[in-house]
């Protein structure tokens, strides 16, 4: 018996990458790949510019 893939929860995974990749250019809003890759280097931004935005109202 071939093995059994949650595709319904693999596909909302990326769909939830690929909302969060909207408004990005080119093929980083699009293909998964780089899309992930791009998101992910947006959200490690985002928390170090959190901190840092701290550091510049003080």
């Amino acid at each position: 018996m071939p093995r059994s893939v949650n595709s319904v929860a693999s596909r909302a995974k990326r769909k939830r990458v690929l909302e969060l990749a909207k408004g990005f250019f080119g093929r980083k809003k699009n293909v998964w790949t780089v899309a992930k890759n791009a998101v992910e280097k947006g959200l490690v931004y985002a928390y170090r510019d959190r901190k840092a935005k701290k550091r510049d109202f003080r």
